[in-house]
C-alpha cells in the first residue's frame, strides 16, 4: 500500500494519500464518486485558479486579506493556472451536483502549496474568502466557456472558413452535376457549393460572437444562494474586473445572482451554438465523403489526400478518414448537447445542481469543434484534388439539363426530351436537337452548364 497521512475537515480525519497536494474533502470526494474515472477538464481547473488569484488580489486590495497570505495564494494559484500540478486534481465528474467538491480541489491544492514555508493559509478562511462554490463553479464555467470560444475555437473556425474560401476560388472553372435528394440535378459551379459550406462556418461565428457577451456575466459575488452574503459589496465587480485584466475578456457581475446561479441558461444556449455547427461540419463531412465515394463505382468527383491504409484485408484500400472522424466528433457535440439541456433544466431554486456535468461537457464540445475544424481544413479541403474528367463526363449526359428549355418549349415538351435522352442513354443536346425546331447553337447556348450556374431565365 502507499504511503499516507492524516487530514482532518470539519467531518473529522481521514487518510490522503502522503504525495497529494490535496485534503481531506477531495479524499471524501474521490471516496464517494467512483463513477467514470474522467476528472474534471483542465481548463475548468485553470478557469478556478483564476479566480483564485483574483479573490487573492481583490481581498487584499479591500483589506480583508494579509498581503503575505495574498501574495502566497496568487503565487499558487498561478502554478495552477500555468497548468503545474494536474495530477493533483483526481475527482470524478459526475460528483455533487453544485461541483463544491472540485471547488475545495483547487483550495485545498493552493492551500497547501501557499503554506509552505511556515505561513498557514487556510482553503476556506483564505483561499475561499468572499466565495461560495455556488457562484466560484458557474463563474469558472463561463469563463472557460469564454477563453475557449475567443482563444481557441473561433480562430479554428475563421482559419476553416478561409480555407474553404480559398479552394472554393481555385475551383471556380469547375461546373458539376447539382444533387437534390441524391439525384442528378442542374449544374453547379464547385466555387458555389463550397460558397454554401463557408457562409455555414460564417454563421456559426456570428452565433458565438453574440454569445460571448452573455458567457462574460459572471456570478461570482451571489455567493451560496445569489445575496452575496460573507462577500464585500464591491466584491462582484472588483472580481470581474481582475478577471477580465488576467485575461482579456469583456467582464461584469451577473445582472442577476439570483439567475445566475439558478440557472445554466447562457451555458444551454452555447451548446446549442455548437450544436448547430455540429451539424454545419456534419454536412460538409459527409459531401466530401459522397464526393469522394468509390472512385469508379461512386460519385469520383474528389480526391481526399491519402492519409492511411483504409482496409486490414483489401489491399490498396484508401478511407475519407478526417470527414469521418469529424462526423463522429459532430455526433458526439450533438449528444452532449443533449445532456447539456436535460442538465440545464436542473435548476432548483436558487442552484443548479448539475453543474460539473455541464462544465465537462461544454468544454468537451468546444474542444472537439476546435480540432476538428482545423483537421478538416488542413487535411481534407485544403488538400483534396478535382478529378475533372468524372465531373464533366455525367455532366454532359445529364437529362436535368433540359431544365433549361422550360421557358422556350414549354414543361411538357422538356419531360419528353428529359426521358428520351435518359432512356437511350444519350446526351441532351443531341435529342433536342431531334425532337424540337432548335438549332444546335441556340441548343449549345441554352444548355451550356457554366451559364446556367448564373441563374436567371435562359434568353
Amino acid at each position: 500500500m502507499s504511503e499516507t497521512r492524516i487530514e482532518r475537515d470539519s467531518m473529522g480525519e481521514l487518510e490522503v494519500p502522503a504525495n497529494a497536494l490535496y485534503g481531506a474533502q477531495t479524499q471524501r470526494a474521490v471516496n464517494n464518486f467512483p463513477v467514470s474515472g474522467q476528472p474534471m477538464p483542465a481548463a475548468f481547473i485553470r478557469a478556478v485558479a483564476r479566480i483564485k488569484r483574483a479573490a487573492a488580489e481583490v481581498n487584499r486590495d479591500l483589506e480583508l486579506l494579509d498581503a503575505e497570505r495574498a501574495e502566497a495564494i496568487v503565487v499558487a494559484a498561478q502554478q495552477l493556472i500555468d497548468g503545474e500540478h494536474g495530477d493533483q486534481f483526481p475527482i470524478d465528474i459526475f460528483q455533487t451536483g453544485s461541483g463544491t467538491s472540485s471547488n475545495m480541489n483547487v483550495n485545498e491544492v493552493i492551500s497547501h502549496l501557499a503554506s509552505r514555508d511556515g505561513l498557514e493559509v487556510g482553503p476556506n478562511d483564505h483561499v475561499n474568502m468572499g466565495q461560495s462554490s455556488n457562484d466560484v463553479v458557474p463563474t469558472a464555467l463561463h469563463l472557460a466557456a469564454a477563453l475557449m470560444v475567443k482563444e481557441h475555437l473561433l480562430p479554428a473556425m475563421e482559419y476553416l472558413k478561409a480555407t474553404i474560401e480559398r479552394k472554393a476560388d481555385e475551383l471556380d472553372d469547375v461546373v458539376k452535376t447539382g444533387r437534390t435528394h441524391l439525384m442528378d440535378a442542374m449544374p453547379v459551379r464547385m466555387s458555389q457549393e463550397l460558397g454554401g459550406w463557408a457562409n455555414q462556418v460564417g454563421q456559426a461565428i456570428e452565433r458565438l460572437h453574440d454569445v460571448q457577451q452573455r458567457l462574460g456575466r459572471l456570478a461570482q459575488g451571489g455567493t451560496a444562494v445569489g445575496t452575496g452574503v460573507n462577500a464585500h459589496p464591491e466584491f462582484a465587480r472588483r472580481m470581474a474586473d481582475a478577471l477580465g485584466a488576467q485575461t482579456g475578456l469583456d467582464l461584469r457581475p451577473s445582472d442577476s445572482f439570483f439567475a445566475s446561479l439558478g440557472s445554466q441558461d447562457t451555458a444551454v444556449e452555447l451548446s446549442g451554438h455548437l450544436k448547430s455547427y455540429a451539424c454545419a461540419v456534419m454536412k460538409i463531412s459527409n459531401d466530401l465523403r459522397w464526393m469522394n465515394s468509390g472512385p469508379l463505382a461512386g460519385l469520383g468527383e474528389i480526391e481526399l489526400e491519402a492519409l492511411q491504409p483504409g482496409s486490414s484485408i483489401m489491399p490498396g484500400k484508401v478511407n475519407p478518414v478526417i470527414p469521418e472522424s469529424a462526423a463522429q466528433a459532430a455526433a458526439q457535440v450533438i449528444g452532449l448537447d443533449s445532456a447539456i439541456t436535460v442538465a440545464g433544466q436542473s435548476g432548483n431554486f436558487q442552484l443548479n445542481v448539475m453543474l460539473p456535468l455541464i462544465a465537462s461537457n461544454l468544454l468537451t464540445s468546444l474542444t472537439l469543434m476546435t480540432n476538428v475544424s482545423r483537421l478538416l481544413a488542413d487535411k481534407a479541403i485544403a488538400t483534396f484534388n478535382v478529378r475533372r474528367e468524372s465531373v464533366a463526363e455525367p455532366l454532359s449526359r445529364n437529362p436535368i439539363l433540359v431544365t433549361a428549355l422550360n421557358s422556350v418549349i414549354g414543361y411538357n415538351a422538356a419531360a419528353q426530351v428529359a426521358k428520351k435522352a435518359y432512356q437511350a442513354g444519350r446526351p441532351i443536346i443531341d435529342v433536342a436537337e431531334e425532337e424540337t425546331d432548335l438549332s444546335r447553337d441556340e441548343l449549345q447556348r441554352l444548355l451550356d452548364p457554366a451559364k446556367l450556374t448564373e441563374g436567371g431565365i435562359p434568353e
